[in-house]
């Protein structure tokens, strides 16, 4: 077995491939240390800069002494707290939505919510470019997949057309997580339910940063909406929210969150602040930087990826973007399809027009050379 190992490891090494890691010596920011060097951050989530906000701090420091770190067992046993109740009803309260329920990471909601919707006999159809725990949400679901073609909505309505019995499940992420691009959730809400299907988005990269109270993408019409925490919202932990009765179902058919440890009160008391401050006018002052950060990039969202195809070469760009200031990280397959190797650069309400245009400049530069 120890051989088998050393050879995937060598096999990645060959392909440039294999990963490693980075230690940031500084609280997230835009302007971070990292392995010693001080850098302009553009790989992060965190797209309000909320995650060293005082707001955030304040709310977290109050909850250590209250509550104190680990929430001790599953919810379902004795790990359940009133701080636990009140940020799903924040949650709720803020999507318009009837109820929420937590999970301990974005990656855990959607391997637990598609396989407590749908089962054996049922189908679910997913876009060919959703997250990696929307695959394995799928896989672990026994369902059969249908995959359709990355937006296409006519490819969507051709397979939801084909006879079928059992249940039927739509999921596709809003604002996708390489390629910063929209789906069209309106087209496919409509389609979905007149096939007599639910729809579950990931809306993990718009809610914070999109909407009016940052509240994303997933209109009122979509049944089910997993968010995330720990992107926009500074923090850590994830949810899913809408119809009652399906949010009622994760307790008892959720796995990820059934047999899990609950999320530590003091990541709710900062997710509580967070999604309070999105609904003020500072979250509105927020969300109009990181258009505006978005514009001076010439992107269409906060992800802006730079295509280099070859996977050497993203990580000779990262590399020489590093030399300059600046961290941008190289993403290869499989996180994307192969060669289409990429920086997947990230903004920030927290980064200023100088850091921008900076970082064009040294992009330009390292694309050249």
């Amino acid at each position: 077995m120890s051989s088998t190992i050393e050879e995937q490891l060598a096999a990645l090494e060959a392909s440039g491939r294999l990963r490693g890691r980075r230690q940031l010596e500084s609280p997230q920011g835009v302007h971070v240390t990292l392995d010693g060097r001080a850098v302009v951050n553009f790989s992060s989530n965190d797209y309000l800069g909320l995650a060293n906000h005082p707001a955030l701090r304040a709310a977290a420091h109050e909850a250590i002494d209250r509550w104190g770190v680990g929430a001790g067992s599953s919810r379902l046993v004795v790990g359940n707290t009133a701080v636990h109740d009140e940020l799903e009803a924040e949650v709720a309260s803020w999507l318009r939505r009837p109820a929420a329920r937590l999970f301990g990471s974005g990656f855990a909601a959607n391997t637990g919510v598609i396989p407590a919707l749908v089962g054996a006999g049922d189908e679910v159809f997913s876009d060919e470019l959703n997250h990696a725990s929307i695959i394995d949400g799928c896989r672990l679901s026994r369902a059969r997949v249908r995959v359709f073609g990355h937006r296409d909505v006519a490819h969507l309505e051709e397979l939801l057309r084909e006879p079928h019995t059992g249940r039927r499940l739509v999921v596709t992420e809003s604002l996708f997580s390489m390629d910063g691009d929209r789906g069209d959730l309106e087209a496919i809400t409509r389609l979905a339910h007149a096939h007599d299907a639910l729809v579950l988005v990931d809306d993990a990269h718009a809610v914070g940063a999109f909407g009016a109270e940052g509240v994303g993408f997933a209109g009122a019409d979509v049944d089910l909406v997993v968010g995330t925490f720990g992107k926009a919202l500074g923090g850590y932990g994830a949810f899913i929210a809408g119809r009652r009765d399906a949010i009622d179902l994760m307790w008892n058919r959720a796995r990820s969150l059934v047999f899990s440890t609950g999320l530590p009160p003091v990541v709710c008391a900062a997710a509580i602040a967070a999604i309070r401050l999105c609904r003020s006018s500072e979250g509105d002052a927020m969300r109009a930087r990181l258009l505006q950060r978005v514009s001076e990039m010439g992107s269409d969202s906060q992800i802006a990826p730079v295509i280099a195809g070859d996977d050497r070469v993203v990580m000779r760009w990262t590399a020489r973007l590093l030399e300059a200031g600046y961290f941008a990280q190289g993403i290869r397959p499989p996180t994307v399809p192969a060669g289409t190797a990429r920086l997947r650069v990230s903004l920030s309400a927290a980064h200023s027009a100088d850091d921008i245009a900076g970082f064009k400049r040294a992009l330009t530069e390292a694309r050249t050379e």
